[in-house]
């Protein structure tokens, strides 16, 4: 018996190290590891987040795919702006995601952790990306990151982005889209559109609510709600035009950036 007992547990030893060797084999570098854009043109991206008045004296992070985020260039005045390569709700990694996006002193604090966080795990190639969003919710709900504790702005006003669409940006969407949809984003931790009396899915073309984390921590759960403001006709015009050199090299650089592109 006590023979058998220990060879049992030999093979269970070993069943468990091919398992987790299996899993370790499964998750590929061409799985995780994202290309570096090159450093002009991140850069230039990522400042496209932030009205031009507010783009000199800002914080820049450019994205190191070995190691995460990284501070470019020292700002002033409390903006930060970066381009988002992974949306760790959807559970899954892709290449061909890049959003750029900025966060006043307050989202700086309390929201771009969570980015920072995300980056330097799936530049490990240590986490699946499934794991990875087990970690931020373990961390949402234990405290460890926390709702901004006043309200303020992200500005989105670049002249496009690759990102998931859908009315109310749902991780059950797995859709990519090359938009431009310039707006700004004020944080709403917790709120609804029925909150600010909107249709349950959001209007496009007045404020809505959006809360991805929502659909996984449950309404009313998830700090990280925002209430959208889409940039008026005129204004997304304008931007599209003082933009368009760098909408030529973000798609000379990478076809999938001309607007209109998607895929799953």
């Amino acid at each position: 018996m006590i023979k058998l007992a220990k060879e049992y547990r030999q093979v269970l030893i070993l069943l468990i190290t091919l398992f987790i060797s299996i899993q370790s084999f499964a998750q590929k570098p061409a799985d995780w590891q994202l290309e570096k854009m090159p450093a002009s043109l991140e850069t230039d991206f990522a400042l496209s987040s932030l009205p031009t008045y507010l783009r000199t004296g800002a914080t820049v992070y450019l994205l190191d795919p070995t190691k995460g985020y990284y501070i470019a260039r020292k700002g002033t005045n409390g903006f930060i702006c970066f381009v988002s390569r992974t949306e760790w709700e959807w559970g899954q990694f892709r290449k061909d995601l890049a959003t750029p996006i900025s966060f006043d002193a307050e989202g700086a604090r309390k929201i771009f952790p969570v980015n920072m966080a995300v980056a330097a795990m799936r530049a490990s190639g240590k986490f699946t990306a499934l794991q990875i969003k087990d970690i931020i919710i373990s961390r949402v709900k234990k405290g460890i990151y926390k709702a901004p504790s006043r309200t303020g702005i992200s500005y989105m006003l670049g002249p496009l982005m690759r990102s998931y669409p859908g009315p109310i940006a749902a991780p059950d969407n797995m859709t990519l889209m090359t938009m431009s949809m310039p707006h700004y984003m004020f944080y709403a931790p917790y709120l609804t559109n029925t909150d600010i009396g909107n249709i349950p899915n959001g209007q496009q073309d007045g404020p809505v609510v959006i809360n991805a984390e929502a659909a996984i921590l449950g309404e009313r759960k998830s700090p990280y709600g925002f209430i959208i403001l889409p940039a008026g006709e005129k204004e997304r015009a304008k931007i599209i035009s003082d933009d368009k050199e760098l909408i030529k090299r973000l798609v000379a650089y990478k076809p999938y950036f001309k607007i209109g592109t998607g895929n799953k």
